[in-house]
């Protein structure tokens, strides 16, 4: 399967700027199974939303992922900042190439930075089936928190990190995605921005880490581009299969 991460510069609450710009990346790589984006990706991260939040009913950004979706015979994942029944959520959005769409709400919600003030936590976590795989949809600050994406057995097989990953952490960042790809026998593919916003500066590093821990970048540290990467899962089956570590998890202690 082949993957297509966006790391991108996202102007502050541009959001029609952002879809152009977006949709003229997308057109110039096509032949991809999956085009991931970063955490709201059309406005930068904003934890006070009252601005910038779209009502999910009319969401532009997601009949635009849609409209997207079905031109590119491709699905195309991201969060979007989206308001509805008076919550605010940030949203991760997995559109199909026909326009099906299942979504995610962030679980942690990022305290230090005030998101939770004023959004709504999700209380489950989502796993998507497409094209023969199971994947765990996953934002920023859930990946400081392992037992959320423990792996029961065979349960997914990629995990999707998108976010808005400072500078300023990038090391905590770096550990931890190999650290979850390694205990959860899984593929990793992670997305973070680049560029500024009033809050952060961030530098990417974004890129996949298959399930012997080993990463896989094209190093655009600093600078937007596309990374496109293949997926092999009959390399992940063999593996789990000859080194049967999920098995021995604690499956009991678990409670999702």
């Amino acid at each position: 399967m082949k993957i297509a991460l966006l790391q991108l510069d996202i102007q502050w609450g541009k959001s029609e700027y952002n879809r152009k710009h977006i949709a003229d990346l997308l057109n110039a790589h096509l032949g991809v199974d999956i085009y991931v984006l970063p955490e709201m990706f059309t406005t930068g991260f904003c934890a006070n939303p009252n601005s910038f939040a779209e009502p999910v009913e009319c969401s532009e950004t997601l009949s635009w992922m849609k409209e997207q979706a079905k031109k590119l015979h491709a699905a195309i994942a991201g969060s979007v900042l989206v308001s509805e029944e008076n919550t605010f959520r940030n949203r991760f959005f997995f559109v199909y190439p026909d326009g099906y769409v299942k979504y995610y709400d962030k679980r942690h919600l990022f305290t230090y930075g005030g998101e939770h003030k004023y959004f709504t936590p999700g209380k489950q976590r989502v796993i998507v089936e497409y094209k023969g795989w199971r994947i765990l949809l996953q934002i920023c600050y859930d990946l400081r928190f392992p037992v959320f994406s423990r792996n029961i057995p065979e349960s997914y097989d990629l995990a999707l990190y998108v976010a808005s990953w400072p500078s300023s952490r990038i090391a905590v960042w770096d550990a931890l995605l190999v650290a979850r790809a390694i205990e959860n026998q899984s593929y990793v593919a992670y997305v973070n921005r680049v560029g500024e916003d009033p809050q952060a500066n961030y530098e990417g590093s974004s890129g996949v880490v298959d399930p012997y821990g080993h990463k896989h970048s094209e190093v655009l540290r600093n600078q937007e581009g596309i990374m496109i990467f293949t997926l092999d899962k009959k390399k992940l089956e063999s593996f789990r299969k000859k080194f049967p570590v999920l098995q021995d998890g604690d499956v009991d202690l678990l409670n999702y």
